[in-house]
């Protein structure tokens, strides 16, 4: 608030008031000793403007310009009020669906895909007995002293016979427990994020295109024997970066050292060292980067 000097008399405060207003400019009027009232506005880019205009008010204030605008002024103070109100609800409505999500924290199919990875990882015991979840592989694989060997089925028979499910439920499968563990407190941020921002639908649309593409690219470069979260992961990583990027009004947001982590984590896993998907993750990357992008141009 800047002061721009004093108006005399309550009468020709509030009648300068008016004007200011209609004007389009906030302001307010404070009663000062001596019957003098203080003009003070809000606006900093505002002011020479309005101190021209209190110059020429207290030159003539009978100018018939400075008349007649108090019905005008309580109109737009009116409609003022109630776009304010209207923010305060919206901001309001915000915060409550943030806050009831779930009883657990997290989005509703955030949930439901931490549980049932949760549940197949309980069924291998713990990554141990892959026999139980044969099924929700890629394709085919044999299991032998422990180990998982791929068969080398060209083409995806399994798939092509109708077993459609196989493009995604190797997102259930984990192998150990550090790789459930970080997969899903990735998925359980992520997720809940989209979830609460742009709706469970959306974020199931994402999941499945962000789970079949890196699961297809993986198994085109070493076969069947993959699994695990992070290929959603990394589009999920991907996605949140450039939409919040390039659409900072989506709400969605990724901190810089995030990002960093990520992309670090990729290349480590590119030395071998890890043997993770590599594939996975970079097909995931590479696809949330360009849906976010897109995204972002359409609601620009």
């Amino acid at each position: 608030m800047r002061m721009i000097g004093y108006v005399d008399g309550e009468a020709n405060a509030r009648k300068f008031s008016d004007y200011l207003a209609v004007q389009g400019i906030e302001n307010q009027m404070e009663a000062d000793k001596a019957g003098t009232w203080g003009v003070w506005i809000r606006e900093e880019e505002a002011l020479e403007r309005a101190k021209a205009m209190l110059a020429a008010f207290q030159a003539n204030p009978a100018d018939p310009k400075f008349q007649d605008t108090g019905a005008a002024a309580r109109k737009l103070r009116e409609q003022k009020k109630q776009e304010q109100a209207a923010y305060e609800k919206r901001m309001k409505s915000r915060r409550h669906l943030f806050r009831t999500l779930s009883g657990y924290g997290v989005g509703p199919l955030t949930f439901v895909l931490i549980a049932a990875s949760v549940v197949v990882f309980v069924l291998s015991k713990f990554g141990n007995n892959m026999q139980a979840v044969l099924p929700l592989f890629i394709s085919e694989v044999d299991v032998r002293d422990g180990g998982i060997l791929a068969r080398f089925t060209e083409g995806l028979p399994e798939i092509k016979h109708g077993e459609v499910w196989r493009l995604f439920t190797p997102m259930f499968v984990h192998f150990t427990f550090l790789h459930i563990f970080f997969n899903m407190l990735w998925l359980r941020e992520l997720g809940s994020m989209i979830e609460a921002r742009q709706g469970s639908l959306y974020f199931l649309i994402l999941v499945l295109v962000f789970s079949a593409v890196p699961n297809l690219a993986q198994n085109a470069v070493s076969g069947p024997v993959f699994g695990g979260m992070s290929g959603v992961v990394y589009g999920l990583v991907g996605y949140i970066w450039i939409r919040g990027k390039f659409d900072p009004g989506s709400g969605l947001f990724l901190h810089p050292s995030t990002v960093t982590m990520m992309v670090i984590w990729f290349c480590v896993g590119l030395t071998g060292v890890l043997g993770v998907a590599n594939t996975a993750h970079g097909a995931g990357l590479a696809l949330g980067m360009a849906w976010g992008y897109l995204s972002s141009l359409r609601r620009r």
